[in-house]
């Protein structure tokens, strides 16, 4: 792991715990993870701070908030230190893991390396409505252009020459600077816009780092660019409507998926398009269906637009001393022109106490398994991949957990890929995490 992004996140989570306490006259109450809904009383939309911020979008509770705009279920728990600064709501909240990475077979690869993200958050009140400013930072470029090894994960480049095949790109500095304004326009609805550079449109369920069931897993999925590649784009726009536990919103934002260049701001165009429709009909239910245009969304393939669609269930159970999660989504990408592929997706997460056990299935259609040139370019290969993987939470003061965990994958490949990735890969990962809580 590279010591000099460990213990620039490090200094960075420690300026944001005493940042996220202030105010000022009386000492802040704070509020930790396992907050639901019903732990207190939420004032009305718009009628000045307070220490427990509303919904970004609208008059519920702020729980019920994930990236960008998607919703998960009201009952699931928000990490994160919540207070007040002059007359502004705020939450802070962030994580750095160091992780041993071994993927198997004859394409895997070792490395030691850091991920890491700080997000913050302020909330205010203004006029009929109130203003929420979001910003997400991450040092993962520290890991190098070409990220870290994943099997049968494609997606974007770290040259801008070839592609990334059996790696995951590391995330940009600038994961989300936006601002959202919300009003109340009639007897429980209202409405909003999104602004980011960079930000996130209305597509696909909530990002895999910011849902219960998927967050302690520090891998991202290998369907990640048919379900939420998008959480990261140079330039979105996004109004929409909320009635109820019902959603409705369109977006124009950038196609273009971040460059190799992970430190600087991308161009900014919008010539892409999304809408999304989501419903709650209850504290621990979350569905959304989504559809997008996306145009030239890898930087290798400039000539080929992208049609994507997407559908997901986010099942929420708070208990007794923990939470239970399980999401399934699926998405589809339609090449223009190209073929059509399709990824799914379940996992689950169970935490109690210290304790979380997560896992993962999936099963996905791969094209950009070969680079260009080779025989098997452009063939799809139906393929599967099972993650089990444990973490345990010890508290090392009033804002801060360290993690210790391990992850084992194994995969369902066709016979076709033996001689690539061998008859029986497998994987593995040992990670230790710093997290506010």
């Amino acid at each position: 792991m590279k010591l000099r992004a460990g213990a620039l996140l490090l200094l960075w989570l420690a300026a944001a715990v005493p940042a996220a306490a202030q105010t000022e006259a009386a000492p802040m109450a704070t509020h930790q993870h396992d907050m639901t809904p019903a732990d207190e009383d939420l004032p009305p939309l718009g009628t000045g701070p307070s220490v427990q911020m509303t919904g970004a979008l609208g008059d519920y509770a702020m729980m019920r908030d994930a990236s960008g705009t998607s919703w998960q279920p009201d009952s699931a728990p928000m990490e994160g230190i919540h207070g007040l600064v002059g007359e502004w709501s705020t939450m802070v909240h962030g994580y750095i893991t160091g992780i041993y990475d071994h993927q198997g077979g004859p394409r895997g690869d070792d490395k030691t390396f850091s991920s890491s993200m700080l997000m913050g958050m302020a909330q205010h009140s203004l006029g009929s409505g109130h203003l929420t400013l979001r910003g997400m930072l991450s040092l993962d470029p520290f890991m190098g252009k070409s990220g870290y090894p994943l099997l049968l994960q494609t997606g974007e480049t770290a040259d801008g020459v070839t592609p990334l095949i059996d790696r995951q790109h590391p995330h940009d500095l600038f994961m989300e600077l936006a601002g959202v304004y919300s009003t109340p326009i009639a007897q429980g609805a209202s409405a909003f816009l999104y602004l980011g550079y960079p930000g996130e449109p209305a597509l696909g369920p909530p990002t895999f780092m910011h849902r219960f069931s998927g967050m302690d897993n520090p891998e991202a999925p290998i369907g990640h660019h048919w379900l939420d590649a998008t959480h990261i784009t140079y330039g979105v726009a996004t109004a929409g409507l909320v009635y109820e536990n019902w959603k409705f919103e369109g977006s124009i934002f950038n196609g273009r998926e971040p460059d190799q260049q992970r430190w600087d701001f991308d161009p900014l165009r919008l010539d892409s398009a999304s809408a999304r429709v989501s419903w709650n009909p209850s504290a621990d239910l979350a569905f959304q269906v989504s559809y997008g245009f996306i145009k030239a969304p890898e930087q290798l393939e400039p000539g080929i637009n992208q049609h994507r669609i997407t559908a997901s269930a986010i099942y929420n159970r708070k208990l007794a001393q923990g939470n239970w999660q399980t999401t399934f989504a699926w998405g589809q990408n339609n090449q223009q022109p190209g073929p059509t592929s399709n990824a799914f997706l379940l996992e689950s997460a169970v935490g109690w106490y210290a304790h979380t056990i997560f896992a993962r299935a999936e099963n996905d259609q791969k094209d950009e398994l070969f680079p260009p040139g080779s025989p098997l370019d452009g063939h799809s290969f139906d393929v599967s991949k099972f993650s089990l993987g444990y973490v345990y939470d010890i508290p090392v003061g009033d804002h801060l957990s360290l993690g210790l965990g391990v992850l084992g994958s194994l995969y369902a490949l066709p016979s076709a890929l033996d001689p690539h990735y061998g008859s029986s890969p497998g994987s593995y990962m040992f990670f230790t995490r710093v997290k506010l809580r």
